[in-house]
């Protein structure tokens, strides 16, 4: 067993990045060394940045962030099978018990043991080297690039927060916030068959993007009160489903708001505050079904499939890359959505 050092980015204050040096061990039984190659920068790693906490969750620092990642098998451990150095994957970044009841049956992603990495106390991903279980290494195409293998965890998402959706073809969707998981939600939405997107979104690049992947209308809160827009659009009826990927201060009311009667809600974004208010009226008057979605749950291959069929729809998500030596400047483009931001991966 011998160790390597790697370089480590930590964080250790808001908006403060350290660079560390570190060491890893080899891998243990059924677990694979792999050196991290591309991990994306996801919307609750800017919660740990800007704010300190995600959610209700503070953090503790230091702490290494990042849990969109793709890698290189660089060591397997013993009576690993179908892994050899050098084999590219995908990596999922939770850590299942497999034992307790929710894994029992079927609902892993809410194991009451997880371990997920990018927490307090179970380092994610930037850095250079991390060992994992098996499971969690998904092999992907010889074509695609490690950069969009980040792609991987996040469309997953998307895709787990369709079943509660529950897209026919046909139904009408308004998605509120197109950063990197409202684009793509909506791309989910357009294969699931939905006839009409409207996306609501502040910053002029993004709604941008958001038509490119295949939003019928782009609205710009700022400029108009979008619930009116999104109403009189549809005859005062209200979409079928609406999708809160940005959880800020009015958007899970606006998706509410926006909402057909007996109309669905899906809440994939996470809040900053502890405590949100609903418009609670309206909620009830309508029969409004609510829905939360706690990551993904057996959608990473069908993730993987999905890029490898449409690359060339979504490479386009993918704007910017930084070393992992420039992490500092890479979160400060991402915070302020400068330089045309789509995605930000650190390479």
């Amino acid at each position: 067993m011998g160790l390597t050092l790697m370089l480590i980015a930590e964080l250790i204050a808001p908006r403060t990045f350290r660079l560390a040096e570190g060491p890893i061990d080899s891998p243990g039984p059924g677990e694979v060394q792999v050196r991290v190659d591309a991990t994306g920068v996801c919307g609750s790693d800017l919660h740990s940045y800007t704010e300190g906490a995600v959610g209700d969750t503070p953090c503790v620092y230091p702490m290494v962030l990042g849990h969109e990642p793709a890698g290189t098998v660089t060591k397997v451990g013993a009576g690993v099978t179908g892994w050899s150095v050098g084999d590219r994957a995908a990596l999922e970044p939770a850590i299942y018990c497999y034992h307790c009841e929710f894994c029992r049956s079927g609902r892993h992603n809410i194991c009451a043991n997880i371990r997920f990495l990018s927490t307090v106390g179970n380092p994610g991903f930037f850095r250079e080297f991390v060992n994992l279980p098996v499971a969690n290494v998904l092999g992907i195409p010889k074509g695609m690039s490690l950069e969009m293998a980040t792609l991987v965890e996040p469309l997953a998402i998307a895709l787990h927060s369709l079943k509660f959706a529950a897209i026919q073809p046909g139904d009408t969707v308004a998605v509120f916030g197109a950063g990197p998981i409202g684009l793509v939600t909506i791309a989910s939405l357009k294969v699931a068959g939905a006839s009409r997107i409207w996306v609501v979104e502040p910053v002029a690049h993004r709604r941008e993007m958001a038509m490119a992947m295949g939003a019928h209308a782009a609205l710009d809160p700022n400029a108009i009160d979008t619930v009116k827009q999104i109403m009189a659009d549809t005859g005062n009826r209200g979409v079928d489903c609406a999708v809160d990927c940005a959880a800020k201060e009015h958007t899970t009311n606006w998706a509410i708001q926006a909402s057909r009667n007996g109309g669905r809600v899906v809440l994939t974004g996470i809040h900053s505050d502890v405590l949100v208010p609903f418009e609670v009226s309206p909620m009830r008057r309508k029969e409004l079904t609510i829905f939360n979605v706690r990551r993904s749950l057996h959608e990473s291959e069908t993730a993987i499939a999905l890029i490898t069929e449409n690359t060339k729809w979504f490479a386009p998500l993918i704007t910017h890359t930084r070393p992992l030596a420039e992490i500092a400047d890479a979160f400060r483009i991402a915070e302020t959505y400068s330089d045309g931001v789509g995605k930000m991966v650190i390479v």
